[in-house]
């Protein structure tokens, strides 16, 4: 039996056709999924069923704000996500996931939780690099300080590669212009 969670439509009793349903997600619901790179947040999300005799057909859209960390200067910032996803659940012997798309739910299943589903369509809907926005003048919105400090540190990195291989550079330049004359 699924347990109840913070998003839950029940199934018994629920007759063929379109239903509709509003969750609010909160920082909270992100802390209950260990390793969640969403930090806290605000979602709306508004789930369309449409339930036939075999299968049920759900459409989610999430939308609102969710905090992240910055990939370039550990800060956290504000990210807006949009998401829809649709997913259809088949009657079956035992919960599976079958695919990207189609889940299979027990016969006589009184509950139906879409917190799993909700927290990886929102993951999904993240950008691959997450840093922060760009102001209006253009400048990223990282903290200067710890923007600072990387450059400082990506400077002496470079310092210290160049004094390294510059005489084997020195070597290779020397070949090469005895090969070309």
């Amino acid at each position: 039996m699924m347990k109840a969670g913070h998003c839950t439509i029940p199934l018994t009793g629920l007759k063929e056709g379109s239903h509709s349903y509003r969750f609010s997600i909160e920082s909270d619901f992100f802390a209950l999924f260990e390793g969640s790179e969403i930090t806290g947040g605000e979602l709306a999300v508004e789930v369309n069923l449409v339930k036939r005799s075999s299968h049920l057909e759900l459409l989610l859209s999430l939308a609102g704000n969710v905090q992240l960390l910055c990939d370039r200067c550990l800060e956290l910032f504000t990210y807006s996500l949009e998401a829809q996803n649709r997913i259809f659940a088949r009657f079956g012997d035992h919960y599976e996931e079958v695919d990207d798309e189609v889940i299979m739910i027990p016969w006589g299943e009184g509950l139906f939780s879409l917190d799993q589903l909700i927290y990886e369509f929102a993951h999904l809907a993240l950008p691959i690099r997450r840093n922060h926005p760009e102001g209006s003048d253009g400048e990223s919105g990282c903290d200067p300080e710890m923007l600072a400090r990387i450059s400082g540190v990506a400077d002496q990195e470079d310092q210290e590669i160049e004094s390294e291989f510059n005489p084997v550079w020195k070597g290779l330049e020397g070949l090469k212009d005895d090969l070309l004359n």
